[in-house]
């Protein structure tokens, strides 16, 4: 099952499964998060939620996006109650990229290693314990609130002290916390894990920096398991050409944590687990345009497709202002 959110033609928010071009409008909901609080009350699964709830009035998918009627499929009404985070080093093929930027790395001992591989071999080695059991904790970033988070097929903002706009095709968890103040995950969705790779590559220090970008999920929220192995293809469009493609392999096969692994390493924390909270972790990368040597400019676009998650998520990007200057604080 595949759900959206969106705007529907009277102005008021609805939710709705995804059937080829039609969507189904969901009873008795306004928002994903709304309908998973029921769930979690009833004590059963979000898709047996919707099947309770019935469905309504049929709307034109292609329509809605054209309309830019999309949400992304979960979100909090106040942003301040949304935690958008994400892990690193998570996937096969990103620790090549990565090490590029921090060191040169030795394929000798771990005490010849830069962190970056450090960390990776560390993934490797314990990212996948038993079910129920604790593995080693994976790279974790903060990215922001909901405020950070910008619709399918809306534009990026990149902030005018920015040194670059890199996208990072991703898996997205998205998760509500219920009244007993423990996480439930919804379902996931493709991610645009926008990084400024250029920041990064100056210090590693600078990632927290570096990882402070608006960034996309969706358009829709994928319910149910994952398979193993997940294909995927980002690419970066120009004036409408394509000028960076490249397939990118997801899923637990491809990754060196676990699904499970990354989650516990999140909600560790009791101070997340504020109920009714939602969450966004992005799983990490395995490809970006920035290890090819492409430099990715204001005004160009990001396309992610993962098949299994249904339409594509697009975002064009644009130049914005800080609010903020130098010398521009005030004593009180």
């Amino acid at each position: 099952m595949r759900l959206i959110q969106f705007v529907e033609p009277q102005g008021s928010r609805a939710i709705g499964v995804v059937d080829g071009t039609a969507v189904r409008q969901v009873n008795g909901a306004a928002s994903i998060r709304e309908l998973a609080l029921k769930a979690i009350a009833a004590g059963r699964p979000i898709a047996e939620e919707v099947r309770q709830s019935g469905l309504g009035a049929s709307h034109d998918y292609d329509q809605l996006i054209a309309q830019g009627k999309v949400l992304p499929p979960l979100d909090h009404p106040d942003a301040a109650h949304m935690m958008i985070a994400g892990t690193g080093l998570t996937h096969i093929g990103s620790a090549a990229s990565r090490s590029k930027m921090h060191d040169k790395a030795s394929t000798g001992d771990e005490a010849d290693m830069n962190d970056t591989m450090r960390m990776f071999k560390w993934g490797l080695e314990g990212g996948k314990p038993a079910s129920g059991t604790q593995g080693v904790q994976p790279e974790w970033f903060y990215k922001g609130d909901g405020s950070m988070v910008v619709s399918p097929g809306a534009a990026l903002d990149v902030p005018d002290f920015a040194d670059d706009v890199g996208e990072e095709p991703e898996i997205v968890g998205l998760y509500v916390i219920g009244d007993d103040n423990r996480p439930y995950r919804v379902g996931f969705a493709i991610g645009n894990e926008v990084t400024d790779h250029v920041m990064e590559k100056k210090n590693y220090l600078y990632l927290a920096h570096a990882k402070l970008r608006q960034c996309a999920f969706g358009p829709e929220l994928f319910v149910g398991d994952l398979p193993e192995s997940i294909e995927g293809t980002a690419r970066i469009l120009r004036d409408g050409e394509t000028i960076w493609e490249k397939p990118f392999p997801t899923g637990e096969a491809n990754m060196s944590h676990s699904i499970e692994n990354i989650e516990f390493h999140h909600f560790k924390y009791n101070q997340l687990l504020r109920a009714g909270d939602v969450h966004a972790i992005f799983m990490g990368t395995a490809v970006a345009s920035f290890g090819d040597g492409i430099e990715a400019k204001v005004g160009d676009t990001f396309e992610i497709d993962i098949p299994l998650f249904g339409r594509p998520l697009i975002n064009s990007t644009r130049a914005s202002k800080t609010e903020v200057g130098p010398g521009a604080i005030r004593s009180l």
